[in-house]
């Protein structure tokens, strides 16, 4: 099957999926808590898990030697949507919006969508490539995201709670790991051997795969149901809406793609799989989240859900037409 009709057919599932957590939010059988709590539990946990157990599998020597600039893809991806979200800013948003314009428009969602699309494609390493963008991501999020929102530097808090992001944590701890298991045989399935049991504990990782296993639809689940309780009584179209709309969904993935074809033709060439995994995560719409730091750190909260909502919906168009034409013109 082509790769655009996988990415296709996988964000057409994953948007059902999101809309079995909306409906669930609107017949109540998620309440605002219960949304949160479920949050709370993939981020701290679930997700945790699964990186733990992605690194065990894939991580040795050679691929950390080989993948060492990932996260700085993942932070360039966002770098590229600030600046480019700076730059339209005088078109689209008042002074009062321009912070919220720019963090929306550089905050792409760079996990829970594409992960599973990625992992279609490229298996295992294309998940590794994902969680390790994240590390990346999540250094600019809580740094220049919060500076954004703030007009000013990060404090205190929000180093404090980049430094303690579960995500992060289990990142480096599965890294140690599995450089320190270098050569013992992990396998998660229940038949696995009895090899390396006695440092691996077979039961351990087999409860760590099934956890992990949860993120992906459970996150899915979650972003369903916390786009089923963002406020959009205002249906009103303004220009900020609509600007960041364009900006997320075309203008920075196409800066995006500008800028790896010119490192490919003055410089060295991305691999295949981090660089296709820069495109899709260049293209994704606005992370789910930055409601949520809108309303912690300042911005404007009505358009950062309804910018959520709408690039959500508008991605399932948006996003595998942009890798149809990546695909077709070779890049």
């Amino acid at each position: 099957m082509s790769g655009w009709l996988v990415v296709l057919l996988k964000i057409v599932a994953m948007f059902l999926v999101i809309l079995t957590g909306w409906v669930a939010r609107h017949r109540r059988y998620l309440t605002a808590e219960t949304t949160a709590s479920l949050s709370r539990f993939v981020v701290d946990l679930a997700m945790p898990a699964m990186i733990v157990v992605n690194m065990l599998v894939t991580v040795n020597g050679d691929t950390l030697h080989t993948a060492w600039f990932i996260p700085l893809l993942g932070m360039a991806v966002m770098l590229v949507g600030q600046g480019v979200g700076l730059l339209m800013s005088p078109l689209f948003s008042t002074s009062t919006e321009k912070g919220t314009f720019v963090f929306l428009i550089a905050i792409a969602n760079w996990i829970y969508l594409p992960l599973p699309i990625i992992q279609a494609l490229y298996g295992n390493a294309g998940m590794n490539t994902v969680l390790l963008f994240n590390v990346g991501a999540q250094l600019v999020l809580w740094t220049l995201g919060v500076a954004t929102l703030r007009g000013g530097k990060p404090d205190r808090e929000s180093l404090r709670l980049l430094v303690t992001n579960p995500g992060l944590i289990a990142t480096v701890a599965g890294i140690v790991l599995a450089l320190g298991l270098q050569g013992v045989k992990v396998n998660f399935l229940p038949d696995a051997a009895a090899a390396g049991a006695w440092l691996v504990p077979q039961a351990l990782t087999q409860a760590l795969a099934l956890v992990g296993g949860l993120t992906i639809p459970l996150s899915l689940i979650v972003t369903g149901a916390q786009l089923g309780g963002l406020d959009l009584s205002d249906h009103r179209p303004s220009r900020t809406l609509t600007g960041v709309l364009l900006v997320r969904l075309l203008v920075a993935p196409a800066v995006s793609v500008a800028l790896v074809l010119a490192l490919a033709h003055f410089g060295p060439a991305l691999p295949l799989v981090p660089r296709m995994t820069t495109y899709i995560i260049a293209a994704m719409p606005v992370a789910v989240s930055c409601s949520i730091f809108t309303e912690r750190f300042g911005g404007s909260t009505p358009l950062a859900a309804r910018a959520i909502f709408y690039s959500t919906l508008l991605s399932i168009a948006t996003v595998p037409a942009i890798f149809f034409v990546i695909q077709h013109m070779g890049w």
